[in-house]
């Protein structure tokens, strides 16, 4: 009788849909990238490894996180606003170190979309004319700085905020640029 529980537990397992997958090339990035970024912060501030220390670290970290991270947390329940909460789901694996990408594979099942968010390309400061860029690509480097514009209304003061912050916030483009 034990072999025959035995085989219905590997069967019903081979049945799960997804289960022997695993994540594709560049599938939850911002979840494999934010929650190893995460991981990594634990080990280094010599967090201890408990469901409600993960948890605390986590809501705060979340609380500083902007853009796509943001809305990742969000969508797992680390901010304020969020409608569902489902915090546990990252704090409990990796309080037993589970890898990010095992933790993401788990989340996607629970929130398909967790693992739609992308990363938006990353403009390269360095070499892009600024004055080819819409207003709106301009606003989200400054946007992606913390940085905003006020009394900003031509395309042409953007630019030179931009180009009067890159040395604080991108020191390597804004010396190629005077490279150039």
């Amino acid at each position: 009788m034990m072999f025959l529980g035995g085989l219905s537990v590997a069967l019903a397992l081979a049945l799960v849909p997804g289960s022997s997958e695993g994540l594709k090339e560049g599938e939850c990035e911002v979840c494999v990238s934010f929650l190893g970024k995460f991981y990594q912060s634990l080990k280094d501030n010599d967090v201890k490894f408990t469901s409600d220390d993960i948890e605390k670290a986590l809501m705060k970290t979340c609380k500083e996180a902007k853009g796509k991270e943001n809305r990742f947390c969000y969508y797992i329940g680390a901010t304020s606003d969020a409608a569902t909460k489902i915090i546990n789901e990252v704090s409990k694996p990796l309080s037993y170190h589970v890898p990010v990408e095992k933790v993401c594979e788990k989340l996607k099942k629970k929130d398909s979309q967790i693992c739609e968010l992308k990363y938006d390309k990353q403009v390269d400061l360095s070499s892009v004319d600024l004055k080819k860029l819409k207003v709106k690509d301009l606003k989200k480097i400054l946007d992606e700085w913390g940085e905003s514009c006020k009394g900003c209304v031509e395309k042409s003061d953007f630019i030179r905020k931009i180009t009067e912050l890159m040395p604080k916030y991108a020191p390597h483009a804004a010396k190629a640029r005077t490279d150039l």
